[in-house]
């Protein structure tokens, strides 16, 4: 982890993308395709990738680490992020329903699966996937101290934990946590409005915003709020000469909380597109624009 020095933000400085490899099973890139993908998006700037250890019916960090393992000088550029804590019924498991599991002994085991399936020796950054009601907090902060001194984790944070879920676990870890990673787009203000990202930039923590474009709904706009959102979105993109996509994350970014974006395609032209497209400053009313937009009114 580094921390900017012109920032109170932690978490990768000042960077602005990741890479997310959920969907790598489905790319069916070869390993040697998934190297130079790697690569390609280390040339543009972007050297977080996004994993977990469920990716793929279990298979994606397997898939990453057969690339990574033909030419290990890149793990050295590259900050891991990884996840656990989900269970789910699988060839690859031996659980009979889907749930969340924070003990100890499955967050240990969970990261040496994910170590050995990435074929690396040490983890950035290790985030719980969801919030486990039966958390035992004590329990938690044991085992990533434990981690931590092993040097098989360097980083610690959460996904998708609400705020007074995310404060509980970041206030006994004497405030170590470095992200929340949470759903953020114009169609889905719960993080906004719910006391998420109020929380993160009182802690100076940076989000990991998901599902930017949510879900494609962007794209193939089914709901009148989609409708209403898609057709704000189109006359911004006219107004700053910049495209639909190029909004929307703009639209992001332009948050406070400073989010740090993370994109799911597995078309190199597409990460260079939507990180060249976004670079505009939408004023303060034109992201109100988007607001009133999405809720169908005006504000309060």
């Amino acid at each position: 982890m580094t921390v900017a020095s012109d920032s109170p933000f932690q978490f990768v400085g000042n960077e602005t993308w990741a890479q997310g490899y959920w969907r790598l099973a489905d790319w069916q890139f070869s390993a040697q395709q998934t190297l130079s993908f790697l690569k390609a998006h280390l040339d543009l700037g972007v050297s977080i990738g996004d994993h977990a250890d469920i990716y793929g019916d279990y298979r994606c960090e397997q898939l990453f680490g057969n690339a990574l393992i033909l030419d290990p000088s890149v793990r050295h550029q590259f900050h891991v992020v990884t996840k656990c804590d989900i269970q789910l019924v699988s060839s690859s498991n031996s659980v009979s329903i889907n749930h969340y599991d924070t003990s100890a002994k499955h967050i240990v085991s969970s990261v040496e699966r994910s170590l050995e399936r990435l074929q690396i020796e040490h983890i950035d950054t290790l985030l719980l996937h969801r919030p486990d009601l039966l958390m035992d907090v004590d329990e938690v902060i044991a085992c990533f101290t434990r981690l931590r001194a092993e040097g098989k984790v360097g980083a610690f944070g959460v996904s998708n934990f609400s705020a007074s879920q995310f404060e509980l676990l970041n206030h006994r870890f004497d405030g170590q946590l470095v992200t929340n990673q949470v759903e953020l787009n114009p169609l889905n203000f719960d993080a906004f409005e719910n006391g998420i990202t109020d929380r993160l930039q009182m802690a100076a923590v940076r989000p990991m915003a998901w599902s930017c474009l949510a879900g494609g709904s962007l794209f193939n706009a089914q709901t009148e709020q989609a409708q209403r959102v898609v057709g704000c979105l189109r006359e911004l993109a006219i107004k700053y000469e910049t495209s639909l996509e190029g909004v929307a994350y703009a639209w992001v970014i332009r948050h406070p909380s400073k989010p740090l974006v993370i994109n799911g395609s597995g078309k190199l032209n597409r990460l260079a597109s939507a990180m060249e497209q976004s670079k505009i400053s939408l004023s303060r009313e034109d992201w109100y624009r988007v607001w009133v937009a999405s809720k169908g009114h005006g504000v309060p």
